[in-house]
C-alpha cells in the first residue's frame, strides 16, 4: 500500500486537508466539511474528538463522522452504523454510451437537489453540487439520472449521488453515468472511488460490473444529538 492509498483510509481529513481544503472546518484535531455542503467529519488521533464533535453539533443535528469509532459525550447518540464496501476501479470504463450525458449547471440545481433527495433523502445538502462536478440524463425536460463527485484529494475524486428517478430504473442510465463520471476523473489523472452500503447488493453487482473493486469496509458513524 502506497502513502496515497492509505489516505482512502481517512478520505474526509485527506479531502478537506488537501483539494477540499476551503470547504472544511477544524476544531482541535477534527476536521468537518461545512454542513451546507456536506456532513462528515474526520480525525487522525481520538483524543478529544468529544470536545469537536460537540461544537460541530450546533451547526449540524445530524452528521456522519467517517472511518473509526469517534468518541462523543452522551449529550449525543449514536443513531446508526452504515458500514459501506469503499470500492474502485483502476483503469478507464469502456463500455456503450447511447445516452446523452450532460454536465448539470447552475440552473440544474432545483432538478438535481429534488431528484437525489427523493432517492437518497438527507445525505445531499444545498451546496454540495458545488464539491464537484455532476451529470445527467434528461427525458422530455426532466431530469431522471444523476452522478456526480463529492470527497475529492490530490489522487482520489469520489464518486457520488448515483441516482435513478423510481420510474426509469432498470434502463442502464446509471451505468453510463457511472462511466462517465470515472472516465472524466482519469482524465484529470486522479483515481475513481465510492462507498456503497454492504447491504446494497444489487449496486455492488452493477458496480462490479464496471470493474470496481472493494478495497476495505469503511463505517460512517451517524451522530445525532439526544435531544432530537
Amino acid at each position: 500500500m502506497t502513502k496515497e492509498d492509505k489516505k482512502l483510509d481517512n478520505p474526509v481529513w485527506h479531502s478537506l486537508n488537501e483539494t477540499h481544503w476551503d470547504f472544511g472546518i477544524l476544531y482541535k484535531n477534527m476536521k468537518f466539511y461545512h454542513p451546507d455542503y456536506c456532513p462528515f467529519g474526520g480525525f487522525v488521533n481520538i483524543d478529544k474528538t468529544a470536545i469537536s464533535i460537540n461544537k460541530y453539533s450546533e451547526l449540524s443535528d445530524n452528521f456522519y463522522v467517517v472511518g473509526n469509532k469517534p468518541v462523543f459525550d452522551n449529550n449525543l447518540k449514536l443513531s446508526k452504523e452504515l458500514v459501506c464496501n469503499q470500492m474502485l476501479v483502476d483503469k478507464p470504463i469502456d463500455i456503450e454510451m447511447n445516452e446523452t450525458v450532460v454536465e448539470l449547471q447552475t440552473n440544474d440545481n432545483d432538478d438535481l437537489f429534488k431528484l437525489v433527495n427523493l432517492v437518497q433523502p438527507g445525505y445531499f445538502k444545498t451546496k454540495t453540487s458545488r464539491l464537484g462536478h455532476y451529470y445527467g440524463i434528461y427525458k422530455s425536460g426532466k431530469l431522471i439520472a444523476v452522478t456526480g463527485e463529492r470527497m475529492k484529494m490530490n489522487s482520489y475524486t469520489e464518486i457520488s449521488a448515483v441516482v435513478t428517478h423510481p420510474d426509469y430504473t432498470g434502463k442502464g442510465f446509471a451505468k453510463q453515468l457511472i462511466a462517465y463520471a470515472a472516465n472524466k476523473i482519469f482524465g484529470e489523472n486522479k483515481t475513481p472511488y465510492l462507498h456503497v452500503a454492504d447491504i446494497n447488493s444489487a449496486a455492488i453487482r452493477l458496480y462490479e460490473k464496471l470493474n470496481f473493486k472493494t478495497r476495505r469496509k469503511i463505517s460512517f458513524w451517524n451522530l445525532i444529538p439526544m435531544n432530537n
